[in-house]
């Protein structure tokens, strides 16, 4: 198959990526990081979570992030909202679009969020009824589409029927999330004809983790399979929660520097991309994990 002519980059570093932070982030630092994205040319920026701060303290000043930034007029600021109270309050904080997230796996649905699939996803009816009414567009996320860390395996039929669901139920894009990073361009590939048998290749999008390095390689496949939206995080930001020691999110720089190489247009500016994942690298304190990053700069420092 051809591959696509342009992909959208869905940035996922100011929410899922900084919400593993053991230090809480100083709000101003989210709101430079999320100003500077939206700077090089990033037009989704998923910004913050509304969830309890009991349960992530890091996202704790979700309404002030959104009532801080100063909107770029082509981005869009997305935010997870787990619940009714979380989209009530996002949209009192300004938000234009929200995310609901739903599991291929059973076991971590119950130990994730304490309940079944099937219970879960009947409890974003309320929050994509209110949207709809309110014409806020929602976007679906399926997590361990591949593989759990309880189960193993999941079966890609699973994932497939999540995903129908979520888009069933009013979901735009279905982002189909890899969430321990296990997967590979074989088992990717079976999950995206999977779930195309249900619903459009347009309607999909990728969430892979680099836990094993395969995240870049299952992007390739993906975008030969006719896949063109890809979330990332900028400078590889966000542990892996579930695997000790290993990395989260696939680095938005290496995103980015695959789809120059394949001719893809993205609107972002790869280099100053790579100034942003080091400037947010070093304002909180940690490695940089984006290969193509470290690579550009260490090139221009010379």
């Amino acid at each position: 198959m051809k591959l696509p002519a342009k992909v959208k980059i869905v940035e996922v570093g100011p929410r899922d990526g900084l919400q593993n932070e053991a230090q809480i982030v100083p709000t101003a630092i989210k709101i430079e990081l999320i100003e500077r994205l939206a700077d090089v040319g990033l037009r989704v920026i998923e910004s913050t979570s509304f969830v309890s701060p009991k349960w992530v303290p890091q996202m704790g000043d979700n309404a002030a992030v959104m009532r801080g930034i100063k909107r770029h007029a082509a981005t869009v600021y997305p935010v997870l909202t787990p619940n009714l109270q979380g989209f009530d309050a996002a949209i009192e904080a300004g938000a234009t679009e929200v995310a609901i997230f739903g599991a291929a796996s059973e076991s971590f649905s119950r130990k994730n969020i304490n309940c079944s699939i099937a219970e879960s996803l009947k409890r974003f009816e309320p929050i994509v009824s209110a949207a709809s009414a309110l014409e806020i567009p929602v976007r679906g996320y399926v997590s361990c589409v591949v593989g759990c860390p309880y189960e193993g395996a999941v079966d890609p039929k699973k994932a497939a029927e999540v995903a129908k669901i979520l888009f069933d139920m009013g979901c735009y894009e279905v982002s189909l999330g890899d969430t321990i990073g296990v997967g590979n361009p074989a088992s990717v590939k079976r999950l995206i004809e999977a779930c195309t048998k249900l619903l459009p290749i347009e309607k999909l999008a990728g969430h892979y983790h680099d836990t094993y390095g395969m995240a870049v390689a299952n992007i390739y496949a993906s975008l030969q399979m006719g896949m063109a939206v890809f979330d990332s995080s900028i400078a590889g930001l966000g542990g892996c929660p579930y695997a000790k020691g290993a990395s989260g999110n696939v680095a938005s720089e290496d995103v980015v520097y695959l789809l120059q190489g394949l001719d893809i247009e993205t609107g972002i500016d790869l280099a100053k991309l790579a100034v942003v994942g080091n400037w947010i690298s070093s304002a909180i304190n940690r490695p940089n994990g984006a290969k193509a990053g470290r690579a550009l700069c260490a090139k221009t420092a010379e």
